[in-house]
């Protein structure tokens, strides 16, 4: 079993909410396996206030969590990224930068709730489903895999997962 370290890019427009609560949820359910990372290609700025106190509530560490642009992982001395896994639409329909060591790469599409207009509950009900089927899709995704794959493993697990969240909705 190899015991490097597999480092996942997870990419969206904004960088503010679905990428960001992938990359924490990644970097504690991998165990150390896995690295998430996070990058937009029009980054927000910041991270969205509400993606913030879920995390909070959630028992995630939130010190130094910043929207980055999807740039910074394409340059010289960057992390070298195993994957790269659009979590919205639009970045998906994106042209993206050339990753450094061609990582496999996978469309896993959730709902926008930064983008949600509606009431304080239902706004925080779409915030914490968001981030449970995250959550979930990244714990089937780790525990799917007993070590750091190699490039074609992963590719085909990605890819499983794709299909399967297209048809299943998850």
């Amino acid at each position: 079993m190899s015991t490097k370290t597999c480092n996942v890019l997870f990419l969206c427009t904004g960088n503010s909410c679905r990428s960001i609560l992938a990359e924490c949820i990644l970097n504690r359910l991998g165990e150390g396996r896995f690295r998430g990372f996070s990058a937009g290609s029009h980054p927000a700025g910041a991270v969205h206030p509400r993606a913030l106190a879920l995390l909070v509530r959630c028992g995630h560490p939130t010190g130094g969590l910043r929207s980055k642009d999807w740039g910074e992982f394409a340059a010289e001395g960057a992390p070298v990224m195993d994957a790269v896994i659009t979590v919205c639409d639009n970045a998906a329909g994106e042209v993206c930068p050339i990753w450094p060591g061609r990582p496999a790469s996978a469309h896993w599409g959730f709902p926008d709730p930064a983008a949600f207009r509606g009431g304080e509950a239902e706004t925080e009900a779409l915030f914490a489903e968001v981030y449970a089927r995250i959550e979930e899709r990244i714990s089937r995704f780790v525990n799917s895999l007993p070590g750091a794959p190699g490039r074609p493993g992963l590719q085909r697990r990605l890819e499983d997962f794709g299909k399967s969240a297209t048809e299943t909705g998850t």
